[in-house]
């Protein structure tokens, strides 16, 4: 496996931005296990952080680099500040580049990425879960799975949480007027209710929460409204909080439950 940092410009966001990135080698090694290293139409998983985090900190925290290793596929871990994976009303077109940009760019800088859908997928931690969930929503016709670690995801039903972590001057500046979040383009809830509504091909969906997590509702919502629907998706609680404990154990678990073995055939 290939670990590789990429600075590049963004001509959406109008900025430098980085990027860590884990590719599919072929090694033959003396010590340790060697790779058979696919290097052409190779899965890749779209990685985002948390708030707190950045391009650097699934590899710094986590054995992501192993569990990518073991099953021959790529990582693409961006950064993107504290923008929630929005275009934010400051003119940050973080949304943007996520789901337009970023994808092109990768594509040209490395080539053998796969471009089939059962081949893409996306996940995240937290905030980064509630980035994966609508990258699966929005973007549904690219994305085979995607998970959501401890994800924020009714937030819009929730707004004295927001106020909880930070001041009401920030939330408006990425989403607007928190008055009009409900039932907004930044309310994931709304998003998944109508794409239910509209028989919408939705991507395989992996949900987990730690049981001392105060975001665990949050999950729980989600799954509550896919069972009423009668839309098969995974939903597991375990003992766990809002921490790297928890990250690194079930992002391996979501690494595991792909259908890695369909794709790759």
């Amino acid at each position: 496996m290939a670990f590789l940092q990429v600075n590049m410009y963004s001509t959406v966001l109008g900025m430098e931005v980085i990027m860590n990135v884990l590719l599919p080698q072929k090694t033959v090694k003396l010590i340790g296990r060697s790779s058979p290293g696919n290097t052409t139409d190779v899965p890749v998983l779209y990685l985002l952080h948390g708030m707190g985090g950045n391009h650097s900190v699934w590899e710094r925290r986590s054995n992501i680099e192993r569990y990518a290793s073991d099953l021959g596929i790529a990582v693409i871990m961006p950064s993107t500040d504290l923008g929630w994976y929005t275009d934010t009303q400051y003119d940050m077109r973080y949304w943007t580049f996520l789901s337009q940009e970023l994808p092109k760019i990768c594509h040209e800088l490395f080539p053998q990425l796969s471009k089939k859908r059962e081949k893409t997928f996306a996940a995240g931690l937290s905030m980064g879960g509630y980035g994966a969930l609508k990258l699966g929503l929005l973007q549904s016709d690219q994305f085979a799975a995607v998970a959501s670690l401890s994800g924020p995801l009714n937030i819009a039903a929730r707004v004295e949480d927001l106020l909880a972590i930070r001041g009401k001057t920030y939330w408006e500046g990425v989403f607007g007027p928190l008055e009009n979040f409900k039932n907004s383009e930044h309310d994931l809830v709304f998003l998944l209710q109508k794409a239910i509504r509209e028989n919408q091909a939705l991507p395989k969906i992996f949900l987990a929460c730690g049981e001392q997590d105060p975001l665990l509702h949050a999950s729980q919502d989600v799954s509550a409204i896919l069972d009423e629907a009668t839309i098969s998706h995974f939903f597991e609680t375990a003992a766990g909080e809002h921490d790297w404990i928890f990250w690194d154990q079930w992002i391996q678990k979501f690494l595991l439950w792909l259908p890695l073995n369909e794709a790759n055939k």
